[in-house]
């Protein structure tokens, strides 16, 4: 039954799209920044004020902390949130001609950007084959039992990426997160709809 969890993702989730509003490369990796810890929808909320106000990167890098701070304060941390966000655009402005680079490396670098920032933002923007693991991924790989209880997220982007063809990875990323937000729910998943559950261990064992 394993071998279908991909089929079946397809049949429920057909077109999975990234949900963080964007328009540029550097508005897509701060969105992915700013999502740590709060949903989607509250990042696109404070994003559309954020962007309208400070319409291009050296905008954005000459802001006031204290005004990023006001924008941001929705977003859980947002005082961090805000000090990442300037600096960050300063370091696109000035050392980088104002383009999001495509190298890890160098992405990693950036203030308040971590893997799984890094791994959401190439797979969507540049189309890298690359597998970032959030809490709906964690939540949903281990009931489906391609992942165990105590594996770490670097230890689940391994499994994953074994599992699933190396083309299809940036999609499946994407299906897992939805599949996690709006199906397989950590507080009362649809279980008894879900057809995934013949080939998931969390119904199986009746939890």
């Amino acid at each position: 039954m394993m071998n279908n969890v991909g089929e079946l993702l397809n049949k429920v989730i057909p077109d999975p799209k990234c949900e963080l509003n964007y328009n540029s490369d550097y508005e897509l990796l701060i969105a992915v920044m700013l999502s740590a810890q709060t949903t989607d929808k509250r990042v696109n909320e404070v994003t559309k004020v954020l962007f309208d106000k400070y319409s291009d990167l050296k905008a954005l890098s000459e802001a006031k902390i204290i005004d990023i701070e006001k924008i941001l304060k929705p977003l859980g941390s947002f005082r961090k949130k805000a000090l990442y966000t300037v600096e960050i655009a300063k370091t696109l402005q000035y050392d980088y001609f104002g383009i999001v680079p495509s190298e890890r490396e160098l992405l990693e670098k950036l203030p308040g950007v971590g893997r799984k920032t890094v791994s959401v933002f190439l797979s969507e923007f540049y189309d890298y084959p690359e597998f970032a693991v959030d809490t709906h991924v964690d939540r949903v790989s281990k009931r489906l039992g391609i992942a165990k209880k105590n594996d770490d997220v670097l230890t689940i982007e391994k499994k994953l990426k074994k599992f699933f063809p190396k083309e299809e990875w940036a999609n499946r990323h994407k299906q897992l997160v939805l599949f996690g937000r709006y199906y397989c729910k950590a507080i009362k998943p649809e279980c008894s709809t879900c057809n995934l559950k013949e080939c998931c261990n969390y119904y199986q064992n009746g939890k």
